[in-house]
């Protein structure tokens, strides 16, 4: 018979007293403490025995709630063929971040970071007809990154677990019911962890596809930063749209006019300029929302059509001169490339830029309008509305312009979403200003469309016998990572305090003293507790004291401790209290396991 009881005289654990020197987060620092984890290498892990029972009953539930919406299990190795990453232009989109390899044929691989190609590929090979569809499939797999730096311990690693699911669908109506299956398992899957989550609108950035929501875990950690509306909907600020602002009437606006700013190249000494030399005409001084701040940014294409190699393009931007530009929001919108700041080389390149005096006459449609071949790309941020007028550059060295209004006097190639959010700005439903709050991505869902199956030519015949490529949906939950996040929401200063469901054992029995008597008693409590279904650990240890004994106890985070000590047992008692240091109470001897398995039954209720 199989016990359910691991002893701690046997069991392949070393608790450690002082957090790991490298340690970032309270969940890195108590997983490797309590002796689920320990570190191989800069974002790789080892499971220990506790931490594998952690992970699995965590996987166990996402099993669960898969079978709930009918997808069906498949297993997809992790070191992976080139060419199907190849046909979705990924092999080079991930850039830096997938980890290449070749073989002792100097063939190709990936260590796959996920599994969008052998999903669809796996699909084609075995699929043809709309009577097929729809299906979803998902893996638990290992998944791999080549993070430049690793950090937080599990929740951001080059190594980890994940569940993706893959819907197909024969149109796009049973990919959004999918869609919304999907996402309906992933909130009950949260709810029974005890995770708090928020569902965010976010971008689909490599994966491609329409629609996509993120599901965060807030805690002042994470590395993603969402804004919150008063509505309750939530967005990544990546994903976050400005509210269409309303056009501003620039009939009375004077004309353009130029003049010398000397020594004015940044937003204060413009500023300082203004107010000495052209004194605004409604009687409040310049400042720097007046000013309208041109950066200029090189994008970092991938290989195309039309280059036979990564290439890189200088774009400028326009933005209000008291907004930051955000590179992440920016670089969102024209992903899957990558931007940086221009650098001395890119200007070189560019003679009609002077710097501190880069203005928008000299780009886009004015450039292509005075005869310029090939101009420099401008855009605006969506708060440069039409009508306004501006305090910016003339693309002369100490010559600014005033007045220069965005619709009659210039244009650009387009609007984005280029600069920082604040508080206080309103909310894309129009319900309200948004506040902030920060949050690690613990899952995200996305309707891909028909990117993937067209590119890999995943076709089946629908009614009529026509071939139409399939709709396809992708849905992953960072298993791992959600680990490290109820480690990190589940802890006080003494150590771990699992949720019951996930928890490596719902009863810690404590045997304390040299008495034999409380040995005796502990051991039969453990085999009444097994013989009620329930996962004990035991400290067994005869030579570690009582007060060792209470502070592995608190720090493995069991949710139930029992103590067996020579004074209770004497008493004819067991001491029972909840991991969280309540409901402390003596309890007879002969009804200690029922009591236990009542509290248990209480805690997973």
């Amino acid at each position: 018979m199989t016990s359910n009881t691991l002893r701690m005289s046997t069991l392949f654990l070393r608790t450690l007293r002082e957090d790991p020197a490298d340690a970032d987060v309270d969940s890195a620092k108590l997983l490797q403490r309590a002796g689920y984890i320990r570190k191989a290498a800069p974002g790789i892990w080892t499971w220990l025995p506790l931490g594998l029972k952690v992970l699995n009953k965590i996987e166990a539930i996402i099993r669960e709630e898969m079978a709930s919406i009918d997808a069906q299990e498949v297993h997809f190795p992790a070191l992976l063929p080139r060419e199907p990453y190849e046909a979705t232009h990924r092999w080079e989109e991930y850039g830096d971040n997938i980890f290449r390899l070749k073989d002792r044929h100097q063939a190709d691989y990936l260590l796959a970071p996920t599994h969008e190609e052998m999903f669809t590929l796996l699909v084609k090979d075995m699929y043809s007809s709309y009577k097929d569809l729809p299906v979803t499939l998902y893996q638990i797999q290992t998944k791999y990154r080549d993070e430049f730096r690793p950090r937080a311990g599990l929740i951001r690693g080059r190594e980890f677990v994940m569940k993706d699911a893959y819907s197909f669908s024969i149109d796009e109506e049973g990919l959004k019911k999918a869609y919304y299956d999907e996402r309906g398992a992933y909130e009950r899957v949260f709810q029974r962890l005890d995770l708090k989550y928020v569902p965010v609108f976010a971008m689909s950035g490599p994966m491609g596809g329409s629609a996509s929501e993120e599901f965060l875990a807030p805690m002042p950690i994470g590395e993603d930063t969402f804004a919150l509306a008063p509505s309750g909907k939530a967005w990544n600020v990546e994903a976050l749209h400005t509210p269409e602002l309303p056009e501003i009437d620039c009939s009375n606006t004077p004309a353009a006019e130029k003049r010398a700013t000397p020594d004015a190249k940044t937003i204060d000494k413009m500023i300082e300029r203004g107010n000495a030399d052209k004194p605004r005409d409604d009687g409040r001084e310049w400042q720097a929302s007046d000013i309208l701040k041109n950066v200029v940014i090189a994008v970092k294409h991938a290989e195309d059509a039309d280059h036979d190699e990564p290439w890189r393009e200088v774009i400028v931007v326009g933005v209000p001169g008291d907004r930051t530009v955000d590179m992440k929001r920016l670089e969102a919108q024209f992903a899957p490339a990558e931007l940086e700041e221009a650098n001395e080389e890119d200007l070189k390149k560019h003679p009609e830029l002077v710097p501190g005096y880069i203005g928008p006459m000299v780009l886009g449609p004015q450039a292509k309008a005075a005869g310029v071949e090939d101009p420099i790309r401008y855009f605006v941020d969506a708060h440069v509305v039409k009508g306004s007028a501006w305090f910016t550059g003339a693309d002369e060295n100490e010559v600014d312009y005033y007045n220069l209004v965005y619709g009659r006097d210039f244009q650009a190639d387009g609007t984005v979403e280029a600069v920082e959010v604040r508080h206080g700005d309103m909310s894309p439903d129009g319900s309200g200003p948004l506040s902030f709050e920060r949050g690690v991505e613990i899952g995200q869902v996305f309707q891909l469309g028909l990117k993937y199956s067209k590119a890999l030519d995943l076709k089946v015949l629908d009614q009529n016998g026509k071939a139409v490529p399939v709709w396809m949906g992708c849905y992953g939950i960072g298993v791992s990572r959600v680990l490290a996040c109820i480690a990190e929401t589940h802890h006080d200063e003494r150590g771990l305090a699992w949720p019951t469901v996930i928890a490596p054992a719902q009863v810690h029995v404590v045997a304390t003293g040299k008495n034999a008597e409380a040995f005796e008693a502990a051991e039969k409590l453990v085999a009444e507790l097994e013989e009620c279904g329930l996962e004990v650990i035991y400290d067994d240890r005869k030579k570690v004291s009582p007060g060792v004994k209470f502070k592995d106890a608190e720090l493995i985070g069991v949710p139930v401790i029992a103590v067996a000590g020579r004074d209770t047992v004497n008493n004819g008692t067991i001491e029972v209290r909840d991991r969280n240091g309540e409901n402390n109470v003596a309890v007879p001897v002969a009804e200690a396991a029922d009591a236990i398995a009542d509290r248990v039954k209480a805690l997973l209720a």
